[in-house]
């Protein structure tokens, strides 16, 4: 009970544990909202005080954040937010896809600059993708070009599926600074350094980064994928919030792809690309052949075996069981289905084009109640003389060579490239992107090669919006409910875990049996130290009742013996003047009563009686010695106490006892 008991206080500790977590945690994100309010407060310009005075002071039910055009602060390459209203510096693409119908080829595609449906930051305009079905590109010019030297390259935009995606791209492509790059002829095959962002399409999630790596031996781009993030990346596409996609490049050949300031994919440029950077350096010969007398078989057949004679091929798989004999009641004569009496030729059946109406088959119900209808056959059992088609064993090939592989040889191809990092300088950004998906938002594009500076930048657009999402979200248990109307079966989910907390505080707290309360001798520490008995109040007051008993018979003896003694005087002093033969006869009597003395003393030894008055030392002792008549158990003693005892016992009325 007392176990139980603990682990009803457990649960109820645990459970306030977790009320409290969640309390402590809505009110750190409260805190936390209501700072990013306060900041982006304080950074707004001074509005009209007439004006707020004519308004009624009503505080609004959830914090409202103020949108704050975000300024670049540093160096940077390129920067757009969007927040003019219009594509002022971006292109809109006039060109066609090649090698493809004429009606889809046209980048006609419609982008609009706008504020976001169910927008949580008024004020705040971004790039929207506005057509479903349809190639869409447009680009911009950097500040200027990008060069890659010594400086990191740090990439970042923002992205809200505010319709979800179904299958469509809303990737960057950063355009290679070439002599003829054209932004009005921008197309899927104008080349580009680096691609980057999310892409979905069915249940395939993705966010690439590809670079185009240039041979330097033959000078031509090869494309060069990064290796899958380990992340799930589902919740960014499906939760229709805004997301802060990043990549960032080092000189030292590492990167690392963000998403919200989170890492979700980093490596090496020499190691986590495919294909490698790098070539091998052999590669098999193209020239070399397998020789046709090269044997790859590890086993053979034994071209010594010989077919045993008694081995029957033919023998069948099963043969019947003639040890099988017919049920009795068996109905040889009654088929086991038979026409439907009730069936009726339906009134359109036409005989001529559906042929000879016939009533649909039903068991026969007369074999319902029989072992079985029809003619019995015996039952097919496994031929015990069956070895199927025989086949010689199988040896190791004393002729195996292995298997063949060509030769290597020197790769005329291989290079070495040590600093992949140093790519094709880029003088664009642009989105070039085929979607099944309409409303696609983008906004904050920003160019640097200082991390700082990006994540000023960041905290100023993206930070902002995060703090006006956040300030508009709903409660836990509106977002409970709102999830559980969407999928219902959340609902056994939430009666569960409420139920099942309290099904074991009744089960542990409400049943079961009290158990015993723990004896006084479970009390006593283990030690080496002799311990007394301990013992119930009933077991103490008859040991002392058996302790008094030994007591009070004594001193009844000791009267019986004193009142003897006088009559013995009185008899002896008559006695001497009688005759020598009454002496005779008095001695005879003597030591006759000296017999019987000695057999009392003897089983008063015996008796429980005699150990009563056994020293409470002894008594109390932790080595057994069983006393005949009463079992008792005595405890172990010291040396002395135990010699002290020991002789004590043998003066106590002649009775010895061993220990």
């Amino acid at each position: 009970m007392e176990l139980k008991m603990r682990l009803c206080v457990a649960l109820l500790s645990v459970s306030l544990c977790l009320l409290l977590m969640d309390h402590v945690r809505a009110q750190e994100e409260a805190d936390d909202m209501e700072m990013d309010v306060e900041d982006a407060i304080e950074d707004m310009q001074d509005e009209d005080v007439e004006e707020e005075e004519q308004k009624a002071p009503s505080p609004p039910p959830v914090p409202t954040v103020t949108y704050k055009a975000p300024e670049p602060m540093g160096e940077h390459y390129f920067a757009e937010s969007f927040d003019k209203g219009t594509l002022q510096g971006w292109v809109l693409s006039q060109a066609k896809k090649e090698d493809i119908d004429e009606e889809i080829a046209k980048y006609d595609g419609k982008w609009e600059v706008e504020e976001m449906q169910n927008t949580k930051l008024p004020g705040d305009k971004g790039l929207v993708l506005k057509s479903k079905a349809k190639h869409h590109a447009i680009s911009g010019l950097l500040l200027r070009p990008f060069t890659f030297d010594t400086k990191p390259l740090i990439v970042q935009y923002e992205v809200n599926f505010q319709t979800g995606i179904d299958c469509g791209g809303a990737y960057v492509k950063l355009l290679s600074q070439t002599p003829d790059l054209d932004l009005a002829e921008f197309v899927d095959k104008t080349p580009y350094t680096i691609m980057f962002g999310p892409d979905k399409c069915g249940e395939d999630y993705k966010l690439h980064f590809i670079f185009r790596h240039k041979n330097p031996k033959t000078g031509e781009f090869e494309e060069k994928h990064a290796k899958k993030p380990d992340a799930d990346l589902r919740t960014y596409y499906t939760d229709k919030k805004t997301h802060l996609y990043t990549l960032v490049l080092n000189p030292d050949n590492s990167f690392e792809i963000l998403i919200d300031q989170t890492v979700v994919n980093s490596g090496s440029l020499l190691n986590d690309m495919t294909p490698p950077i790098n070539p091998p350096a052999e590669i098999e010969d193209p020239d070399d052949h397998k020789p046709e007398d090269w044997d790859e078989r590890p086993k053979i057949q034994d071209p010594d075996a010989v077919k045993p004679e008694d081995w029957d091929e033919d023998a069948p798989a099963k043969i019947a069981d003639e040890d099988a004999v017919k049920p009795d009641g068996w109905l040889d004569d009654e088929p086991e289905y038979i026409s439907d009496p009730d069936a009726l030729k339906p009134e359109d059946w036409d005989e001529d084009m559906d042929g000879e109406w016939e009533a649909p088959q039903i068991p026969n119900p007369v074999c319902e109640t029989a072992p079985g209808c029809g003619p019995w056959e015996r039952p097919m059992i496994d031929n015990p003389n069956y070895k199927g088609k025989w086949k010689p064993a199988m040896i190791d090939n004393p002729n195996y060579q292995g298997v063949w592989k060509p030769r290597k040889i020197p790769n005329p191809d291989f290079f070495e490239d040590l600093h992949p990092f140093r790519m094709t300088p880029f003088s664009a950004v642009g989105l070039e992107l085929w979607s099944m998906s309409s409303d696609i938002f983008f906004d904050n594009f920003f160019i640097t090669s200082d991390r700082t500076v990006a994540e000023r930048w960041a905290s100023d657009s993206w930070g902002l919006k995060k703090a006006a999402e956040g300030a508009a979200e709903p409660g836990l248990m509106n977002q409970m409910i709102t999830a559980a109307e969407e999928r219902p079966w959340l609902w056994i989910v939430y009666v569960l875990t409420v139920a099942l907390p309290v099904v074991l505080i009744i089960v542990f707290c409400c049943t079961g049996k009290k158990s015993p309360a723990p004896t006084a001798a479970a009390e006593y520490k283990k030690t080496d130290e002799p311990q007394p008995d301990v013992k119930d109040e009933a077991e103490a007051e008859e040991e002392e009742a058996k302790e008094d008993e030994p007591d009070a018979k004594k001193s009844e003896e000791e009267d019986s013996t004193g009142e003897g003694e006088g009559e013995g005087e009185g008899e002896e002093g008559e006695g001497e003047g009688e005759g020598e033969g009454e002496g005779e006869e008095g001695e005879g009597e003597e030591a006759a009563e000296s017999d019987h003395k000695d057999d009392s003393t003897s089983n008063e030894c015996k008796s429980p009686q005699a150990y009563a008055n056994i020293p409470l030392l002894l008594r109390l002792s932790s080595s057994p010695h069983s006393f005949p008549g009463d079992g008792q158990t005595l405890r172990h003693m010291t040396n002395s106490e135990s010699d002290a005892s020991s002789s004590a016992l043998e003066d106590a009325d002649g009775c010895q006892i061993d220990h």
